[in-house]
């Protein structure tokens, strides 16, 4: 599993976020869930599988689109929601040393982590972390359309996992998608640091400085890193 990342990784930590809204820097983390997977003398495997609901800021709310999207309610995040300094740190903890950082649509999930670090924790713990996003490589493998549902039943994927709108369903989805990825083709070492974004519409919001950012069609013509 995971072969040719971990011949130059130690670690993969695959994640995903359940939020407010689009806003990066206004809208909020509401859900956080993350897989890491180590490598050991017996080879990969899932040491952590990490799921926590967040806590909202004073006077912050849940959307009625988002409690309809997600199913998680404003009182659902005031009994189980945990502290963002607490997730700050678990994030520290759980992405520290030679790790590759990975999602969905990546550029999303990573700037929503950028911010909440920025507010209650240390950005600072981005630096040096390699990052891969899995749309990308889809995108470049297979026809409109390119959301995660799309992935699950283009890959045979359905009556294993499912896309819910919910961090962990999402992110345990993703794991499944990846590693039918590199059955398909090896060659995502070649996607780290490469993002693609629609040409109409730009990179959404505040490029990430290790990232390269280019173009990217609907139809895969060739791939992105040639």
């Amino acid at each position: 599993m995971f072969d040719s990342l971990f011949s130059k990784y130690h670690r993969l930590v695959l994640f995903d976020t359940e939020t407010t809204g689009l806003q990066f820097a206004r809208d909020e983390i509401i859900e956080f869930a993350a897989v890491v997977v180590e490598k050991t003398p017996e080879g990969p495997k899932i040491l952590q599988e990490y799921d926590e609901l967040i806590t909202l800021s004073p006077g912050g709310f849940v959307p009625p689109e988002i409690e309809r999207l997600t199913g998680i309610t404003n009182a659902d995040l005031r009994e189980k929601g945990i502290p963002k300094t607490r997730l700050c740190r678990d994030i520290a903890e759980m992405i520290r040393g030679n790790t590759l950082l990975l999602a969905y649509n990546a550029h999303f999930d990573l700037s929503f982590l950028f911010y909440l670090l920025l507010r209650d924790g240390d950005p600072c713990i981005l630096k040096g972390k390699d990052k891969l996003d899995l749309l990308t490589v889809y995108k470049d493998r297979h026809s409109y359309p390119h959301k995660l549902c799309n992935a699950i039943e283009v890959y045979g994927l359905a009556d294993k996992v499912v896309n819910s709108h919910r961090a962990v369903d999402d992110v345990i989805a993703t794991v499944a998608v990846m590693e039918e990825m590199e059955k398909e083709r090896d060659d995502l070492l070649n996607y780290v640091n490469l993002f693609g974004y629609n040409p109409k519409y730009g990179v959404g919001g505040k490029p990430i400085g290790s990232v390269t950012y280019k173009p990217q069609k609907f139809d895969p013509i060739q791939p992105l890193y040639l």
